[in-house]
């Protein structure tokens, strides 16, 4: 076989090792502290500085930008974080990917072999999931740098190759060498390895010039943002901003510092005097165009928010996206990682608890007011719950079956038995929209007394539904003691209202038929009130729930 091809083999084999080594680290370190970074990025402050530099920490921390990124969307998705905070951590994302290529330049890859090898032993031969998880870290991390020596050793051949180096000269065009550091890196979704592959071509000697090498930098952090605007398809509005945004601080730092390089040449020969090594003069361009975009934007990072607002403004169709009969945040469009996963199957499960909540709204006040279209309504909403239902247990199963952590691992249990709560929620909702029917088309009338009954009940079943998925949603365990009260309070009355309905109907004051009707309501606003309880307590551990 030709020389030139098996070298080109051997080059697509080095990356693909780079990038299998890359995921993983990046599962590894998920495992090991990803619900400790999904907790830090949760509580960012609206302090920018501070957003900023969780953004470096978690992208280092779990090699990969794109994850911090897609993370930090679900949250904004979610309501629990606003677009503000979200710029923070995408600009340190954006700094905190530049620190693989450093790595790569300090040719680390030299001791690959010796990561191999330990990596193996920690996590083959020892027990303890602890350890066996850092062997897995430290093996994706030798992987990854072994990857960089197969893609180099072939690079030396090539070099001088005439075919070879005619490729690298079409990109000294500026334009040009832009466009191809976006194209792959959108293509392989990993700015990451773009950078390796290019710090990998001088490391070995590949007559690529600085000014070629920057440029294609350039469009490299363009690319990566394309997997977050994927992943926002699916989101609501918010989200879109913060992928906007991703996009945007790209293009700037592109046009801004891409007009200034051509203009003022010089700006790179200073990279070139002041380090020798012409890896190391692409990873210090790499990270020092980051750090440069992002003190160009942090003063401006609430006018820019303002202007994601008013490019993507708020939609008012006439539609509500909240009770499309699909799945928004486990949709099959985006592959996520398993922190990801687990983070959106929790926004999934709170968009469903809130339909079983206001179908249960709309149902006490179809029964109340006698209105039989809003019965109707809820009927036909609590096929949109039955459908979520199913599909959301089918993703539990396939998220289960995910490298999680011990505590994602705890969490995706409960979840099994929170979708089998509100979707219990949404069928007593369901049975008092057809009580509401039934009385109209029969006739039935209840008393005066009893109505107002089920009316306060009902009121107070409701609060503490509306309580426990904001518990849940929110992840708050300081709303589990009024919950509990609210459902102790429920039980009290249930059983009070209960023998108040057994006197009236001695004394004839209630008829037989309504006596059925408020029987039943009275048990499905109780059981109601017990899967709320169900739910806000889902967010204790069974260690926890021992003491209470």
């Amino acid at each position: 076989m030709n020389e030139v091809v098996i070298n080109i083999f051997l080059v697509c084999g080095g990356l693909g090792l780079f990038l299998f080594g890359m995921k993983m680290m990046s599962s590894g370190m998920e495992l090991i502290a990803g619900d400790r970074l999904q907790g830090i990025i949760k509580r960012v402050t609206s302090n920018r500085f501070f957003a900023v530099l969780v953004g470096i920490a978690a992208t280092i921390a779990i090699n990969s930008s794109t994850a911090t990124t897609i993370m930090t969307v679900s949250f904004v998705n979610s309501g629990m974080m606003n677009l503000t905070q979200a710029i923070g951590i995408i600009m340190g994302a954006n700094v905190g990917t530049t620190f693989s290529a450093q790595l790569v330049a300090f040719r680390i890859d030299q001791f690959a072999p010796l990561f191999i090898f330990i990596g193996v032993i920690l996590h083959i031969f020892f027990k303890k999931r602890s350890i066996k998880n850092i062997g897995y870290v430290v093996l994706g991390f030798g992987i990854l740098f072994f990857g960089v020596t197969v893609m180099g050793e072939p690079f030396s051949d090539l070099r001088h190759n005439p075919s070879f180096y005619a490729i690298l000269t079409t990109f000294q065009n500026p334009i040009l060498a832009v466009l191809a550091g976006f194209l792959f890196t959108a293509i392989i979704q990993s700015s990451s390895a773009t950078m390796a592959l290019l710090v990998t071509l001088h490391l070995y000697g590949v007559p690529i010039p600085f000014t070629t090498s920057a440029f294609i930098i350039l469009g490299t952090n363009i690319g990566t943002s394309m997997t977050t605007l994927i992943s926002s398809i699916s989101a609501n509005r918010e989200s879109k901003r913060a992928a906007l945004f991703h996009i945007m601080f790209d293009v700037i730092g592109t046009t801004v510092f891409g007009t200034i390089i051509y203009i003022f040449p010089g700006i790179l020969a200073w990279f070139q005097n002041t380090w020798a090594e012409p890896a190391r003069q692409v990873a210090m361009f790499h990270t020092l165009y980051n750090f440069a975009t992002m003190f160009l934007i942090l003063p401006f990072v609430t006018q820019v928010a303002k202007l994601m607002t008013k490019i993507v403004p708020i939609k008012d169709d006439g539609a509500d996206v909240t009770y499309e009969k699909k799945l928004i945040y486990l949709d099959e469009k985006v592959n996520f990682t398993p922190s990801i996963a687990v983070v959106n199957a929790h926004l999934e499960l709170c968009r469903m608890g809130k339909i079983a909540n206001e179908n249960l709204a709309r149902a006490l006040d179809a029964f109340n007011n006698e209105n039989v279209e809003k019965a109707k309504k809820v009927i036909k909403n609590e096929k949109i719950i039955d459908y979520l239902s199913h599909n959301i247990a089918v993703k539990l199963i396939e998220i289960n079956k995910m490298a999680l952590s011990s505590f994602e691992a705890e969490r995706v249990g409960r979840m099994f038995q929170i979708v089998s709560d509100m979707e219990r929620l949404g069928d007593h909702a369901e049975n008092i929209a057809e009580y509401a029917i039934n009385m109209d088309e029969q006739n039935i009338k209840l008393s005066g007394t009893a109505r107002e009954e089920l009316e306060e009940l009902g009121m107070l079943a409701l609060n503490v539904t509306t309580k426990a998925i904001d518990a849940y949603e929110q992840e708050d365990s300081s709303l589990l003691q009024d919950v509990r009260s609210i459902e102790k309070e429920v039980d009290v009355l249930a059983a009070e209202f209960t023998n108040n309905h057994i006197g009236r109907l001695k004394l004839a004051t209630c008829e037989p038929r309504g006596g059925v009707i408020f029987t039943d309501m009275i048990s499905d606003l109780e059981r109601s009130a017990d899967h709320a309880n169900n739910i806000a307590f889902s967010l204790l551990t069974d260690s926890k729930k021992s003491l209470h």
